[in-house]
């Protein structure tokens, strides 16, 4: 090979280089460019759907402060069946603590994991549950969602002081929860869930109504009791 056609290889390949180069730069620049101009809008259709959900679970007259800013840790705890860390969502009324919103996994589903949104008062009732996510079977377990019955609402103004733990099952299996025949496993994976939630709410109450200038303190508390 003489040595005019190795240079004229050598530039060949270093064009080319610089032109794949080139345009890798130029494609990063414009997903990072697209990815800007649309995490905006994103974030702000996500924030609005979260809201949404709060309203079907929490009426808007309960609260006067934006309850996507007012929020506490929660550490992986036993009770609400989080893995992962998570956030606990504080609706505050006229200055004072008034409601908490905890996310919770039931993992005995008949198909896998239940999760919920569930929206406590500060007196330890409940104002309302629905189902964030499931994998139950179309027509039979999937009643627990509200948009296929309104089994879920049944949970509405329940509490530990208004209905014991013991209380707190299938109507099958000697509790106070109906349930429809053929789906018991469902239902008893919710019920069970939210009584654990109410649990770690009572647990738990200080620390989530801590005064603004508490707050600090008791969230560290809060994290360390649900690593306990």
């Amino acid at each position: 090979m003489s040595e005019s056609t190795s240079e004229s290889i050598v530039k060949h390949t270093s064009k080319t280089a610089i032109t794949m180069i080139a345009f890798a730069f130029i494609g990063t620049a414009l997903l990072a460019y697209v990815f800007e101009i649309t995490r905006a809008p994103i974030e702000a259709s996500e924030a609005e759907a979260r809201l949404a959900l709060f309203k079907q679970i929490l009426p808007e007259s309960s609260y006067d402060n934006n309850l996507l800013k007012q929020t506490i840790k929660i550490a992986p705890n036993e009770l609400l069946g989080n893995h992962r860390p998570t956030e606990a969502n504080i609706a505050i009324l006229d200055h004072k603590m008034a409601a908490v919103i905890l996310e919770a996994l039931a993992h005995d589903g008949y198909s896998g994991d239940i999760k919920l949104l569930i929206a406590i008062r500060a007196d330890g009732s409940i104002s309302g549950v629905r189902v964030l996510a499931h994998k139950e079977t179309p027509g039979l377990g999937d009643y627990i969602d509200v948009a296929h019955s309104q089994w879920i609402k049944l949970f509405n103004d329940e509490s530990l002081a208004k209905t014991p733990a013991k209380q707190w099952q299938v109507k099958k299996d000697g509790g106070k929860f109906d349930y429809m025949v053929g789906a018991t496993i469902t239902p008893r994976a919710v019920v069970k869930a939210v009584l654990k939630a109410e649990q770690y709410f009572a647990m738990n109450k200080e620390a989530f109504f801590a005064k603004p200038e508490n707050a600090i303190s008791a969230q560290a508390e809060l994290i360390q009791k649900s690593k306990d």
